[in-house]
């Protein structure tokens, strides 16, 4: 859309007063020697007399956040990638032509600065301007308020702006990148292998999720987008690599809130000759230590909530999370499909027709138990039928060693021992295909290279995904998911 407010057509003319004068607006042979950051921390502890001693010379770059104009001389403050700093720009110090430049100069331009650094009579360390150079004219002013509700989608959608004038929603960011990379360090500490596997694949599996279609023109054929990485990384423990991550990207064409985005951020990671058991108390290792060195300390806050992330976390399976959270249900819920159905009715639940038992266990666990969870717990042992890739318990085979970590009632981590047994396999495979032929538009395909790569022989195993943008929500007291993503899906 076009700009035709004020601002933008006085800072058009200037634009074209600069070309016409022979200055290039948007040149590109500026090389900064310093950024703010550094200097700020370096001599921000020496006193005026000690800068005047030592007069440190500096280049530096960055974009005019402020302006403050006394006629013959001007403070600005520069903003890089590293912080501000204040420079000092006086006619008579610079020249007549260079301030000329400088004063067809506006906020949001981006401009080099070369100069000495000094305190001025009100303390504050500046660098007193020798040179200046234009590097980007700015045709749009800076947003003066960019917080509140009424400007949220806004922000979202000019992710720039956001970040720009918004110390604090860089700072999420800036803790996203340094949780992935712990994550990264962890896992290689422990001889993980980190992989890549393919984002397109032929048929939608891994998980539970309606995929994205497209089609590949040369192949002649449709391909779905990731909706997990899960069967490559398990065929990768088959070729005997054994400790397998990555952090990938996820597709699911599937509804859009606080907690979903259509693509997402997700670590899968699985580790032969181990347990679900053991990837609770790796579980517990990771997002312990990731906590503490963020913040220091194993006690943060969450939307007014504090949160204890100190090991060992509470542990208790599905049915007994029923059993504690809904104390009037029917012990044989558990064992008799009408009676769990019943149940659900007098919870005022819209079971759909044709739902398998489990499933109908799974909607009453989570009408009355899941939202309770608010300190870290792993809910553990789910019913077979809502894990078809899951290993079937020993005990007890109407249920499957699985446990997802739950925090604030959300779903943060989803971890089992993985099927190894091919015909087994196969066998649920066949069962969701009958599930999606009865309505069940998330069942599982049928994946027969996924079965062969089985029946050469997978090693028993653990795998686990965790999601990276909750837990980033998690740990920066964000409350939608759109806040922890640069770019978040939006309606036109």
């Amino acid at each position: 859309m076009e700009d035709k407010s004020v601002e933008f057509q006085q800072r058009t003319i200037k634009l074209k007063e600069l070309r016409e004068a022979g200055v290039n607006p948007y040149p590109n042979d500026f090389k900064p020697s310093a950024i703010c950051g550094d200097i700020v921390k370096e001599y921000g502890g020496l006193s005026k007399e000690e800068l005047e001693a030592k007069k440190p010379t500096f280049s530096i770059a960055g974009r005019i956040m402020a302006i403050r104009d006394f006629g013959k001389a001007s403070f600005i403050q520069v903003q890089d990638r590293s912080g501000k700093l204040q420079a000092y720009m006086k006619k008579e110090i610079l020249g007549d032509e260079a301030y000329a430049l400088f004063k067809k100069c506006d906020m949001g331009d981006i401009v080099g600065i070369e100069g000495i650094l000094f305190r001025t009579r009100t303390n504050e360390l500046t660098l007193e301007s020798l040179k200046i150079k234009l590097l980007a004219k700015g045709l749009h002013p800076l947003p003066e308020k960019w917080h509140g509700l009424t400007d949220v989608e806004a922000r979202y959608r000019q992710r720039y702006l956001d970040i720009m004038v918004n110390p604090e929603v860089k700072d999420v960011f800036l803790k996203r990148t340094a949780i992935v990379q712990h994550i990264r360090e962890f896992l290689k500490n422990r001889d993980y292998l980190e992989v890549e596997t393919p984002m397109l694949q032929p048929i939608a599996g891994g998980a539970a999720a309606k995929p994205f279609k497209t089609f590949h023109n040369a192949l002649g054929m449709e391909l779905y987008l990731r909706i997990a990485p899960e069967l490559y990384l398990k065929r990768l423990i088959v070729a005997g690599l054994e400790r397998v991550f990555e952090i990938n990207r996820n597709f699911r064409n599937e509804g859009i809130s606080t907690q979903h985005n259509p693509e997402f951020t997700m670590l899968e990671f699985y580790q032969a000759y181990a347990t679900f058991e053991d990837l609770m108390d790796l579980t517990e290792e990771l997002i312990s230590s990731l906590v503490k060195n963020i913040y220091g300390t194993l006690e943060i806050e969450y939307q007014g909530t504090r949160l204890d992330f100190t090991a060992p976390w509470t542990r208790i399976t599905v049915f007994d999370a029923i059993r504690k959270f809904a104390p009037n249900a029917p012990e044989d819920i558990f064992t008799d499909k009408e009676s769990a159905l019943r149940f659900s009715n007098e919870l005022g639940l819209k079971v759909p027709e044709g739902l398998s038992h489990g499933k109908v266990l799974i909607e009453i666990f989570e009408s009355t138990a899941e939202h309770r969870f608010i300190q870290p717990t792993f809910v553990t042992h789910y019913p077979l039928d809502v894990s078809p890739l899951s290993r079937k318990n020993e005990a007890n085979p109407r249920l499957v060693d699985r446990f997802e970590l739950l925090v604030m009632g959300k779903e943060i981590a989803n971890s089992f021992s993985e099927l190894n047994d091919p015909v087994d396999q196969k066998e649920r495979f066949l069962s969701q295909l009958r599930e999606k032929a009865a309505g069940d538009v998330e069942a599982h395909e049928m994946d027969e290279d996924y079965v062969r790569a089985l029946e050469y022989g997978m090693p028993p195993t653990a795998g686990e995904g965790i999601g990276i943008d909750r837990l980033v929500m998690l740990l920066t007291n964000s409350p939608s998911i759109r806040d922890v993503i640069l770019f978040p899906q939006l309606k036109k």
